[in-house]
């Protein structure tokens, strides 16, 4: 029987088993559904701004929705990603070691693994960056009555990317390449600081269109 995507359920049952006492799904299931939460509300403003009052900035917000719609998707494939990450890292870890050649074994499953749970909000970190990217460029010439739509579509994209980075320093305090470890945190440090520089220029923009209504 093939089980149900976690996209599929309802939003209580999702709510019930991440705050049951079971490992999945976890922080970083969470954090692609707050990234899916995120594309929804720039997607809502992106297809409120056109028309012929938005005629200048309409094809940039249709290329936009579109480019979101993929986002969410990809939001979907990380979430389960990541609850398939922790449970070949569980696997690996029940992997015997009684022999040499058993603990060489476990020890590069668990690598291994432990590299893919790493891979999972990294990626997710890479799709902030990106989507904060397009959700500043059209932050200015978006539909002022759902620009606050818009600016929380930023700041949960960037709470995502911080939520993911939290999922990438435990899973490198487990990796024991040090040099692989440090270049993965130099990325995704990276990534988190533009994901902030990001979020602030969007919502310099979301602010100045409010105001402007006054």
């Amino acid at each position: 029987m093939t089980q149900q995507l976690m996209f599929d359920r309802t939003i209580r049952s999702f709510l019930e088993e991440a705050g049951a006492a079971t490992p999945t799904p976890g922080g970083g299931s969470v954090a692609a559904l707050v990234g899916a939460l995120a594309a929804s509300m720039v997607s809502m403003a992106a297809r409120f701004t056109q028309g012929a009052k938005f005629a200048e900035a309409e094809a940039a917000m249709k290329e936009a929705a579109e480019r979101l719609q993929g986002w969410t998707h990809d939001c979907e494939r990380l979430l389960e990603a990541d609850i398939a990450s922790f449970d070949r890292f569980m696997t690996a870890l029940k992997l015997p070691k009684a022999s040499e050649e058993e603990k060489r074994g476990r020890a590069k499953a668990l690598h291994e693994a432990t590299l893919q749970a790493i891979d999972v909000p990294l990626g997710l970190m890479q799709l902030c960056r990106d989507a904060l990217t397009m959700t500043a460029d059209i932050a200015a010439s978006a539909n002022p009555n759902v620009i606050s739509d818009l600016g929380i579509g930023a700041l949960l994209f960037e709470a995502a990317a911080r939520s993911s980075y939290l999922t990438v320093e435990i899973n490198l305090a487990s990796l024991k390449d040090e040099q692989a470890a440090k270049a993965l945190d130099e990325r995704a440090t990276e990534l988190l600081r533009s994901c902030e520089t990001l979020k602030e220029q969007a919502l310099r923009d979301v602010r100045a269109t409010i105001w402007e209504r006054k």
